[in-house]
């Protein structure tokens, strides 16, 4: 059975330039004005939000959605004379339950001076039963002048749809690892992301989290508001963990649930470090990037599978230094941006690096990992862990050398998958870095990788990373080497 219920929209606007391929030109001097729905989304199916516009799409008239995300539908009066605020009503005819959703306001829209275009907030409170949707129509004005609808025959848009498929929701953590000082009272905030929304009433009593505890400490977050793509904790420490000697760990893991599904990262590691005296002006990490050129590269070889037979082969990735705040025990000024403001002062930590890729949702190739698997999908949203942002750490030879030192695979989980499936794999390594001649580096180390269902449990290889392209022939080894594994 439908349900319509009539909503008042008041709409004062006064000229928009999108318009779709027949409409009359907004400079011509006889133009009737009109009111439509002015819904368009990207390439990708996702929705454009006012005031982002394409000029050059024809707005569409339906929209299939399997999000609990708040959807905005912008609703466009165009005209070239208008004096009055104008209001118009819509109908709302559902084939589902009016109980599932909202529309937000209830009774009118009003705009004011130069707003063009105004929104109505399609928000959902419980989950529908597919294959239902939503219709808004619109009705009427107060001014008889304005038409209903495009002027034209092939896009009216005066009706929009939204058909509600499968609901798809999942969640996953925009890090998986984050540093603290050890002290006692100390708060440090993390997030987890829900890129297809939530619902607040099922997440209030979710079993979220599994927890591997290294230390004690509190756990809150904040009100989950209206944004619903995110939600801020809070983790507090309760115990001072000070030992310089002791790397301290927690490991929180996102749970798999009957309508959340983990993604991407899917455990977080709160780490207190070892503590190890060095001096920042060592400086290591500066050796392996170059901001200046946004296609700085770090290049090596590892000793893998080739057909059959052991042998090194090459890999490059996007290096980039570890961004801290001034007061970072291992922090090193990088750019005071030619002021004497302070506040815009910028730090690298002087003992790490990451690979990541320089712009965009594509990934990079830390440690050749790609080589490692097929069928693997290259998207940062299924595997975050071609991209390790904090990923080998220096140790200076005497805490103060230039030229030579230890270096740390910095043990993590990182997740590789496809778009059905995710791995979670533990990685760790250690090995050497020094200056084998005037301004070129050579790092040595074994990575490990553990996982049981790909590799059977851990699996290791050796490694050479440099900081330019040209570098000395490597010689052969006589160890085993790992085998491409399909996901």
């Amino acid at each position: 059975m439908n349900h319509i219920k009539i909503i008042a929209v008041s709409i004062v606007l006064t000229l928009f330039a999108s318009c779709s391929k027949d409409d009359y030109k907004l400079d011509s001097k006889n133009i009737d004005p009109f009111i439509r729905f002015n819904f368009q989304t990207t390439s990708t199916g996702i929705p454009l939000e006012y005031p982002a516009i394409n000029t050059s799409l024809v707005p569409a008239s339906t929209y299939d959605n399997k999000s609990v995300k708040t959807l905005k539908i912008p609703v466009t009066l165009t005209s070239t004379n208008l004096k009055n605020a104008v209001e118009a009503s819509f109908s709302v005819t559902t084939t589902g339950s009016e109980d599932d959703f909202t529309l937000n306001p209830v009774d009118k829209l009003l705009f004011e001076g130069t707003k063009l275009t105004d929104t109505l907030f399609l928000s959902f409170d419980k989950r529908w039963q597919p294959n239902q949707s939503i219709t808004l129509k619109l009705q009427e004005t107060s001014d008889p002048a304005i038409h209903i609808g495009n002027l034209n025959t092939s896009a009216v848009n005066d009706v929009f749809t939204v058909n509600l498929g499968e609901i798809s929701t999942t969640y996953t953590f925009p890090v998986n690892r984050i540093n603290i000082k050890g002290v006692a009272g100390e708060t440090v905030d993390f997030k987890i992301n829900f890129p297809n929304g939530f619902l607040p009433s099922e997440i209030e009593n979710l079993d979220t989290f599994t927890f591997l505890n290294g230390f004690e400490y509190s756990l809150t977050h904040d009100d989950f508001g209206d944004d619903r793509s995110s939600i801020t904790y809070h983790l507090t420490l309760l115990e001072d963990i000070q030992n310089d000697d002791v790397r301290y760990v927690t490991d929180i893991t996102l749970n798999n649930t009957t309508n959340y599904t983990a993604t991407g990262n899917t455990i977080l590691q709160i780490i207190k470090p070892i503590k190890s005296p060095r001096d920042v002006q060592a400086n290591p990490a500066s050796k392996f990037y170059d901001l200046s050129n946004q296609f700085y590269l770090t290049y090596g070889e590892h000793w893998f599978d080739k057909s059959g037979t052991c042998a090194w082969q090459t890999f490059n990735a996007f290096t980039f230094p570890l961004v801290v705040t001034k007061d970072n025990e291992n922090a090193i000024l990088y750019s005071d941006k030619g002021t004497t403001n302070t506040a815009d002062d910028v730090y690298h930590d002087a003992f790490i690096i990451g690979f990541n890729v320089v712009t965009g949702t594509n990934t990079t190739n830390s440690f050749g990992l790609k080589r490692f698997f097929s069928n693997e999908s290259t998207a940062a949203q299924y595997s975050p862990g071609f991209n390790i942002t904090s990923a080998l750490e220096f140790f200076p030879t005497n805490g103060n050398s230039k030229t030579d030192g230890k270096v740390l695979v910095i043990p993590q989980y990182i997740t590789i998958g496809t778009t059905k499936v995710s791995h979670v794999i533990a990685i760790a390594g250690e090995g050497t870095y020094k200056e084998i001649s005037t301004g070129l580096f050579e790092i040595s180390f074994e990575l490990k990788l553990t996982n049981d269902e790909l590799f059977g449990g851990t699996v290791s290889t050796q490694y050479k990373m440099y900081n330019n392209k040209t570098y000395p022939k490597i010689d052969p080894i006589n160890d085993a080497c790992p085998k491409e594994v399909t996901l």
